[in-house]
Formats: structure tokens, C-alpha cells, sequence
């Protein structure tokens, strides 16, 4: 069974946890890369805030494997 992540500010993520989503709070750039790095292999959605996004680049992103999602602003 794959499962849902979300990546970005505790305040926009946290809540997520109530439906099931395991969610990883990262305040600034280096902590949205090391949660998207630490991501358990079973994960097959991610969402991510607007500012997560942009720590990320489009790189990650942009691949098939997890997919993402971005909240909307």
C-alpha cells in the first residue's frame, strides 16, 4: 500500500496527520530537501506547499516517481 506525504510549513502540513498523511514540517530550504531526501520508499504522493516547492526546484518535481501535488498559495 503506497501511502501520502506533505512537505512545507508545520502550519499548512500538520493538520493533514487528521486524514492520514504523513506529514514532515520543514520551515526553511535545507529542511524541505532533507524531508524530500528522507522520504520513506512506500510514499507515492507528495504534496507540498508553495514555498516547498520552490526549495525544491523543478527537478524533483517534475519526475513521475513519487508524484506531487502543490497546494495551492
Amino acid at each position: 500500500m503506497t501511502h501520502i506525504a506533505a512537505i512545507g510549513e508545520r502550519l499548512r502540513v500538520i493538520g493533514l496527520g487528521t486524514v492520514g498523511v504523513v506529514a514532515f514540517p520543514a520551515e526553511d530550504p535545507e529542511a524541505v530537501r532533507a524531508a524530500w531526501r528522507g522520504l520513506p520508499a512506500d510514499v507515492g504522493l507528495v504534496i507540498v506547499t508553495p514555498a516547498a516547492a520552490a526549495a525544491l526546484g523543478p527537478g524533483p518535481l517534475a519526475g513521475e516517481d513519487p508524484l506531487t501535488a502543490v497546494m495551492p498559495p
